[in-house]
């Protein structure tokens, strides 16, 4: 995740920013009244759905062996730390469903990561044949970013008018995951499914039912999540990661900044948008006050702000809106005010993100304001120190109330049907804090953090998810199946692989003389070139008549893979005397499917306390072939797939033996009396429930 956001998120960028890029919705006034309209007749056709679909929506259960089917996601959640507090009698809400039905652990996806896995989970397909293997894409003929799971296409014609640029039309918002959902499939034959914050699921697709987009769903800017901190510091800081830092100017007994808003893109020249605040301190109690937009807020030097609505204008009465948290992260020696990345208004979205349109709207009317971005929990920030531990975990358990509010509501709702939902606070948390698990972790000389403070975090974190888990089970009868599911499991990452200096020490790229450690590529001699790794899945051969600018023979392809799968296998950390990949994987090996070509040509299996390094996931060529892990993001799940798998947890037993992610969606199938897909690789389960 954080991959994505450090190349998505950063502002210099030449290459792709996000999926809402530009956000020409800004621009586009025909569009919002479109919108508006469409909205306005959903609303007042609604009763009339709604019996429409309850008359129809018996005959899809005349084959059905249960009534309600729930899914439960804790993203990440580790099979040795699950097993050890079980066995110390620390999640008692597990230990039951364990008890009731089957406990297993649950093989995950090459590579295990969330966007890959999840959507899997969505198809039951492996990844070959659903298209998403990484965060990120590289472009064929840039060798430079672009997100891997959505597209956003401007609108073709464009209104001048002197400096305004109106356009004629909207932009549309591409799904790039392949294959069908089983929710999808199951709405073809009339069971309704409400879907909340299942990773990729952004831009929603229709179907019958509810669905509140996930990962990748991007921030007003546009980008996969940029936080801002304004500072009176004398220097402007530069992040290495996604962030912006704007200078905060002292007006008498005030400062006042702005907020940086998406840009404004109907009005030549018009840069991006703003919003201006006045802060005011309190030295008594170490806070202050914020006026912005109208309003004013107390700042706490402890606690972030309610979601703060930002409206930014464009002209011709055209504007966006967005929410922010801000906080006040220190007032000595220098002023630094922290806002959060700029969430999608979920009240008025800017973008798809639900499905019906409607549906965040009554959410957000529902239960109050909630966070849309995909990658909602700021680890960029921390990772910066631009938060520190306690704001962070505020801000992860903050995210996971809302989640558990919408999780509630909608089991409370369904009497059949479907209810699937992904909790990513346990991903997150341990991303950040699997540090305090190892007390000799070189994050800490780096960050500087109490062992003791934090060393039951990761501990606490499993037991929040546990009582999440008892509310599920409150609402499962006879005629329900609870599934608890992780997609994968979590290990250290306490040393980096820079693949592309391996790759170079090899004899397989070429770097241009003086290149130093660009990002993004940019080092790379292609002509010389037969390999070269991006992003965090594996390594991509420098196809001719697929790369650009590629020199390898299609003829060779296969045996180079093999070659460098083979070299890779075993490969020594000598500083540390550990193997640092497990096992080179050639793509054939682990996919099938239309989409094959999509994939990285050798996928690699890293040991547990390894992963690819920052640089060479920024597409640097330069640097170590091994390095510490230096950063609070301390853990990882780039590992081996059979040496990371998740969990599952089922009120029902099952019996089929080793189950994988992709068995989740046929067993759906199977449990509401359809035939899944032929495309679908999973098997059904044979989860056991009473005859009706």
């Amino acid at each position: 995740m954080l991959l994505a956001a450090s190349l998505l998120a950063a502002g210099p960028l030449e290459a792709y920013v996000g999926p809402g890029a530009g956000f020409a919705f800004v621009g586009s006034l025909f569009s919002l009244l479109a919108a508006f309209l469409a909205g306005a007749f959903a609303l007042l056709v609604l009763p009339f759905r709604m019996a429409w679909r309850a008359a129809r929506g018996a005959q899809g259960y005349r084959k059905a062996r249960i009534r309600k089917l729930i899914f439960l996601g804790l993203d990440g959640l580790e099979p040795d730390l699950v097993e050890r507090y079980l066995a110390e009698g620390k999640l008692p809400n597990l230990h039951a469903l364990r008890a009731q039905g089957r406990y297993s652990r649950l093989r995950t996806t090459f590579p295990p990561l969330s966007p890959v896995a999840w959507a899997t989970f969505a198809t039951g397909s492996n990844p070959g044949k659903h298209n998403l293997f990484d965060f990120l894409n590289r472009n064929l003929r840039s060798y430079l970013p672009e997100l891997s799971s959505s597209r956003v296409r401007q609108p073709a014609r464009v209104w001048k008018l002197g400096r305004w640029r109106v356009p004629l039309g909207k932009p549309t918002v591409e799904m790039r995951r392949k294959s069908r959902s089983f929710w999808a499939l199951l709405g073809d034959n009339l069971i309704s499914s409400t879907i909340l914050r299942v990773p990729i699921t952004f831009p929603p697709e229709p179907f019958e039912g509810r669905l509140l987009s996930a990962m990748c769903t991007p921030d007003l800017l546009g980008t996969q999540g940029s936080f801002q901190l304004f500072t009176n510091a004398p220097a402007e800081t530069e992040f290495e990661e996604a962030g912006a830092c704007y200078p905060l100017r002292e007006e008498g007994d005030c400062f006042a900044g702005e907020v940086r808003g998406p840009d404004n893109t109907i009005r030549e020249g018009a840069g991006s948008m703003r919003i201006p605040f006045r802060l005011r301190l309190d030295s008594a109690t170490g806070g202050g006050r914020l006026q912005i937009a109208g309003k004013s807020f107390d700042l706490a030097s402890d606690r972030f702000t309610p979601w703060i609505r930002l409206t930014f204008r464009a002209g011709l009465g055209i504007k966006v809106s967005g929410i922010g948290q801000f906080r006040l992260a220190s007032v000595e020696p220098d002023v630094r005010l922290y806002l959060s990345p700029i969430a999608i208004d979920p009240e008025k979205p800017a973008l798809p993100i639900s499905h019906p349109s409607f549906y965040a709207p009554y959410l957000a009317k529902l239960l109050g304001d909630f966070s849309t971005l995909g990658l909602a929990e700021d680890t960029w920030a921390l990772n910066e120190r631009v938060i520190d531990e306690d704001s962070f975990l505020e801000q992860a358990y903050q995210i996971c109330a809302e989640r558990e509010a919408m999780f509630e509501s909608a089991l409370e709702r369904t009497n059949k049907g479907v209810v699937a939902c992904v909790f990513d606070t346990p991903d997150r948390v341990q991303h950040m804090f699997y540090r305090f698990l190892e007390p000799a972790h070189p994050a800490h000389a780096a960050n500087g953090n109490s062992l003791e403070r934090y060393a039951g975090s990761v501990e606490e974190l499993y037991e929040r998810m546990d009582r999440i888990v008892g509310k599920a089970m409150r609402h499962v009868d006879e005629s329900t199946v609870l599934f608890v599911l992780s997609d994968h499991g979590f290990k250290s990452f306490q040393r980096g692989v820079n693949l592309n200096a391996w790759l170079e020490r090899e004899g397989y790229l070429a770097v241009k003389d003086g290149a130093g450690e660009q990002g993004y590529l940019r080092g790379v001699e292609w002509s010389r070139t037969r390999a070269y790794s991006f992003g965090l899945a594996g390594i991509y051969l420098n196809l001719e008549e697929r790369e650009s600018q590629g020199i390898v023979p299609r003829a060779e392809a296969d045996t180079l893979s093999a070659e460098i799968a083979g070299k890779l296998t075993g490969l020594m950390d000598e500083q540390r005397g550990a193997v640092a990949v497990n096992r080179g994987y050639a793509k054939t090996a682990v996919y099938s499917g239309p989409y094959v070509e999509a994939a990285p040509d050798i996928v690699v299996g890293y040991n547990p306390g390894y992963r690819s390094s920052w640089g060479v996931a920024l597409g640097k060529v330069g640097g170590p072939v091994f390095e510490d892990n230096t950063k609070a993001w301390s853990g990882d799940h780039c590992v081996d797939p059979p040496l990371i798998p998740g969990v599952v947890f089922c009120n029902r037993d099952f019996g089929a033996d080793e189950p994988g992610i992709e068995d989740m969606a046929p067993t759906a199938m199977r449990l509401f009396g359809f035939k899944p897909p032929a495309y679908m690789d999973g098997r059904d389960l044979g989860v056991q429930v009473p005859a009706s």
